[in-house]
């Protein structure tokens, strides 16, 4: 048969079939390929490249025809899922299921669950996708990892493994000061997926030195989730030694080594598990996800969570650009002039002692809690706490100078003098993140408040000369998240406007915004009572999966079960104190009981929809990094500088401000996709390009 796309006859030959139980099959004949697709539509062909998808057993061609097979998959016009095992993008996060084989021009499949038995080229399985390397040797689709670990002599020995985990040659041992030029070879030349304990044994001088990389296998952050997922059976880390799981996983190290430094790798050695060990544990790993429930998903959480921890280094090392002069005249605005040591601002004074002559304790300390409390006591006001919502309840006229007083104090505790010596450098200020440091997933910072950038201060966070400020923020992420996992149509209809809680209200709340949205948050956090549970009824009625959804979730909890995300990340089993609360011999001890049972369930009823928040906003991230990547390439130059839940910062030159904004939207669109395939759930992102970060909010 002649093909006109390659100017060239390929024989007929009969189908191949293939084992369903294996991750990867292959080498298949190139000249099988033509025969393969002569039953397909789902192709697109230029030169030496293939590329054939299907999707929930049908076949679909992308509508522009004649693009090539790689320009087909970077339009995501290929369908698949995390379900599945199927990317619609092989690039993005680095998670390959585009595996070629190494040898020659051929073609693998990357499958998922596939049942047991042969399955033949011609009566595809659910989901797939072919892809062939081209004849020019790229290798962009060959997964190999390449492991780093410090040797016994101090030296650094890196290992290559094929894409079955198998060795794929010697070990390379190599002094500490040669380690990152040959680890910006390999990357330019292999693309491999580099594995390694913890990305901050590494990363953060790497990138000191210049290099940066595609993607990794980050083996602490995994084998933390897939020894409390659900999904995986009978997993235990190899690690011979506890030490190796002390360090928080994705923690990073106090700050990055600074540009230029000529020995990074000869001052502070790393120390951890030996390149032995370390391909135990990723063997164990990759077993440990090929036989669990869902290996599509956890594959996918596994390289998301290790593309966060790739960003968390380089969002750490490039720093938010913070104006130094802005947030001192903002300090002197509102404080007063720069005190000495430890006194107090002397505007801070003023209002303290404000409060003092309101209360008529004029040696009182506002700073100390006890005293405080002693003193609005003694001028009648009968506060249990000193919160600001409780303290508005009360009409003294020592109120107002007390909310003004612990308003300025936190703004001076928190993002004064001592925080800016301490925190920016440089016009910068690099936080220290943490991958998954929240038990849903979700991402915590260590030291500086990064993920709360006070409004007060906002200001400061101002872009450089002929740059911009890209900033965007999910819209109404975790309903929006709930109504995709729940698969309620209904709701779904109510998300596809940009504003979802108008979207309920028109459904069937009168319009009422401001009760839709109180409704729909008591669901997901629990507020079933009060004005919450009130509501409660009529959403039933509106979204009855939706709100069976997170129903279950909180049964669950209450009877001490787990409950898992969407991709896999599983909530931690109840407590030893819990479980005694339960075995409960009084009707006291029962009533203890059923509240804990219930504080539990409002903490595993929003687990499920927070964490499969957070790992969409973690695609979303690792997305848009291989955008911005791209880009960079073209010389279109953005970089991401702060991740905070739902939204992102790019700082970009001023005339890439307008597509590294394209690009949020498109990373967006693709993290939905890999979590939620086709589900008729809309994911609105809102942009803004700014000079400063108070412009955006």
């Amino acid at each position: 048969m002649f093909y006109p796309q390659i100017g060239r006859s390929l024989p007929q030959t009969p189908p191949v079939m293939f084992p369903a139980d294996k991750n990867r099959v292959g080498p298949i004949p190139r000249e099988s390929v033509p025969d393969v697709r002569a039953e397909k539509e789902g192709h697109a062909v230029v030169g030496s490249l293939h590329c054939l998808a299907q999707s929930r057993g049908r076949s679909e061609r992308d509508a522009g025809h004649g693009c090539d097979a790689a320009a087909l998959v970077e339009k995501q016009r290929v369908p698949g899922n995390a379900e599945d095992g199927s990317l619609a993008r092989p690039t993005g996060l680095g998670l390959d299921h585009f595996l070629s084989h190494p040898h020659g021009s051929t073609l693998s499949l990357a499958r998922s669950r596939w049942g047991r038995g042969q399955v033949p080229c011609g009566g595809a399985p659910r989901a797939f996708v072919w892809r062939t390397r081209s004849v020019l040797g790229a290798r962009d689709n060959v997964e190999v990892y390449e492991i780093l670990a410090p040797s016994p002599d101090g030296q650094i020995v890196l290992r290559t493994l094929d894409s079955s985990g198998l060795r794929a040659g010697p070990d390379t041992t190599v002094p500490r000061s040669d380690l990152p030029g040959l680890v910006a070879r390999l990357e330019a030349s292999q693309r491999p997926r580099w594995v390694w304990r913890t990305a901050a044994d590494w990363y953060p001088r790497l990138l000191a030195s210049g290099v940066t990389l595609r993607r990794c296998h980050d083996l602490m952050l995994c084998a933390t989730l897939l020894t409390n997922s659900a999904y995986t059976g009978a997993y235990a880390t190899s690690f011979t030694s506890s030490d190796d799981l002390i360090e928080q996983p994705g923690s990073l190290p106090p700050a990055a080594p600074p540009q230029g430094q000529g020995s990074l790798f000869e001052e502070e050695p790393v120390h951890g598990p030996s390149a032995d060990e370390l391909e135990r544990e990723l063997a164990a790993q990759l077993r440990s996800i090929a036989d669990s429930a869902h290996p599509g998903r956890l594959r996918l959480l596994c390289a998301a969570d290790s593309a966060g921890a790739l960003v968390a280094a380089e969002m750490q090392a490039a720093g938010i650009p913070w104006d130094v002069e802005t947030h001192e005249r903002l300090l002197a605005d509102q404080l007063g002039p720069r005190p000495r040591g430890f006194e107090r601002p002397g505007r801070l004074e003023d209002k303290a002692n404000e409060l003092r002559t309101q209360l008529g304790a004029p040696g009182l300390n506002p700073d100390s809690p006890q005293e405080l409390m002693r003193a609005l006591h003694r001028a009648g006001i009968e506060a249990r706490t000193t919160r600001a919502w409780e303290l508005r309840e009360f009409g003294h006229a020592a109120i107002p100078p007390l909310l003004e007083y612990k308003k300025m104090a936190r703004l001076f505790a928190a993002n004064g003098w001592a925080w800016l010596d301490a925190w920016v450098r440089d016009g910068r200020f690099r936080p220290e993140y943490v991958v998954a440091g929240v038990v849903t997933g979700r991402w915590a910072s260590r030291g500086g408040g990064a993920l709360q950038i006070p409004k007060q201060v906002r200001s400061a966070v101002r872009a450089r000369p002929g740059h911009k400020l890209v900033v965007a923020d999910a819209s109404q992420l975790e309903p929006r998240v709930l109504a995709a996992l729940a698969r309620d149509d209904a709701m779904a209809a109510a998300a596809r406007d940009a504003d979802l809680y108008a979207g309920i209200a028109a459904a069937g709340f009168g319009g009422d915004r401001a009760k839709a949205k109180v409704a729909l948050l008591g669901a997901i956090y629990g507020a079933t009572t009060g004005e919450s549970g009130r509501l409660m009824p009529q959403l039933t009625r509106l979204y009855p999966r939706a709100v069976a959804f997170v129903e279950q979730a909180a049964r669950d909890g209450e009877r001490g079960l787990t409950v898992t995300t969407h991709l896999g990340r599983s909530s931690p089993a109840p407590s030893e104190r819990w479980q005694r609360l339960q075995r409960s011999t009084s009707a006291e001890e029962q009533r203890r009981a059923d509240a804990a049972a219930r504080d539990r369930g409002r903490f595993t009823r929003n687990f499920v929809v927070q964490g499969t928040a957070a790992e969409w906003a973690e695609c979303w991230i690792a997305e848009l990094r291989q955008q911005l990547r791209r880009l960079a390439a073209l010389g279109v130059k953005g970089e991401l500088v702060y991740f905070l839940h739902d939204e992102v910062m790019i700082h970009a030159e001023e005339e890439a401000a307008a597509a590294c904004a394209d690009a949020v939207q498109e990373a967006a669109t693709a993290a939905k996709r890999l979590l939620f395939g086709d589900a008729p759930v809309q994911f609105p992102v809102s942009i803004a390009v700014v000079d400063s970060y108070d412009q955006a909010k």
